[in-house]
């Protein structure tokens, strides 16, 4: 597209901005560090100040790696990867993370809200306006990529600075502080590991669902050589809901907390390589780029959040733009 860039939010967006700039959690570098779940807190309140909506911790070597690694060869064996070929290379990091980060004890599992409006809930409204070209809602503004990297960088940093002060305690604190940033850059069990530490449940749409703010948020990892104690996961509250199950455009979840991936119309339009089949055709319609349904249609997102954060922004009228 030629359009200019949008350079202004929308009013919406900008007045959570200006809220959470009036009330951004303060980090607070006189804390009296006791114990390690002390610098637990003081990191959460870091992340808090870099856009991030909460994070948890949880060991390299936390036994869901390999109980993962297999799971993902029985979904394999059933062919619902299509043409997403890397999912079956490198499933010893994959086992073994700490393998991924040389001398990584823990990982940080962050997430960040994506939301600029809130949209209808439980209603897919999209196809309403049949000559809009609909994109993901993640999609719209900057690449999430690299906004998610660049904080996760920025939260290392902060950790570094403080390691002088966390020198009494066992975590590793006195010794070279070894970190790496990632986001659906690697061989990681990203979902998995945020459900591990607490950050939501994985609904039957293979997502992950959090209480207070639903799913329409975007996940990464900071992998550091700090040592601290893994976060609990929480209880799931999706019941007897198939909402997201029934909606599904082209049937892709086959059965509850099971996708196939060559169905989805989030594969099809963003990774497929090739003519989709004609089969799906109809059920894409004006979706040209991912698609949003069983997130729409899940009554968890009443409660979604609005993020602060401007680089999700919509760009280029990529939330308005007509096909014809």
């Amino acid at each position: 597209m030629t359009n200019k860039p949008q350079t202004t939010l929308p009013t919406q967006l900008s007045s959570v901005t200006a809220s959470v700039s009036q009330k951004k959690i303060a980090v607070n570098n006189h804390h009296d560090f006791a114990t390690a779940a002390d610098i637990k807190q003081w990191i959460k309140e870091a992340a808090q100040s870099l856009g991030f909506a909460d994070c948890g911790f949880l060991s390299v070597h936390h036994p869901l790696f390999i109980k993962q690694t297999e799971q993902l060869k029985q979904w394999l064996a059933k062919g619902y990867e299509a043409q997403l070929q890397f999912m079956h290379s490198n499933h010893h990091l994959r086992a073994h993370p700490e393998q991924l980060v040389e001398g990584a004890k823990t990982i940080i599992s962050v997430r960040m809200d994506y939301l600029t409006q809130t949209p209808t809930p439980r209603a897919v409204t999209d196809n309403d306006y049949p000559n809009q070209g609909i994109i993901a809602r993640y999609a719209r503004g900057r690449d999430y990529h690299k906004t998610m990297r660049s904080r996760l960088k920025q939260l290392a940093l902060k950790i570094e600075a403080m390691l002088p002060e966390w020198q009494h305690l066992d975590i590793g604190a006195d010794t070279d502080f070894v970190f790496r940033p990632f986001s659906d850059s690697a061989p990681i069990f990203e979902r998995p590991i945020a459900d591990a530490a607490g950050l939501g449940w994985t609904g039957k749409h293979t997502l992950l669902i959090n209480k207070q703010a639903g799913s329409f948020f975007v996940l990464g990892e900071l992998f550091i050589s700090l040592e601290l104690p893994d976060d609990a996961p929480v209880k799931e509250h999706c019941g007897s809901c198939s909402a997201c199950i029934d909606i599904c455009p082209t049937q892709a979840i086959v059965a509850p907390y099971e996708l196939n991936a060559s169905a989805c119309i989030s594969y099809l339009t963003i990774e497929h390589d090739g003519i989709i089949d004609e089969k799906y055709r109809r059920a894409i319609g004006n979706r040209i780029f991912g698609c949003d349904d069983c997130q729409l249609i899940c009554p968890w997102n009443r409660y979604a959040n609005l993020t602060p954060v401007e680089d999700f922004a919509p760009r280029h009228r990529l939330d308005s733009s007509s096909l014809l």
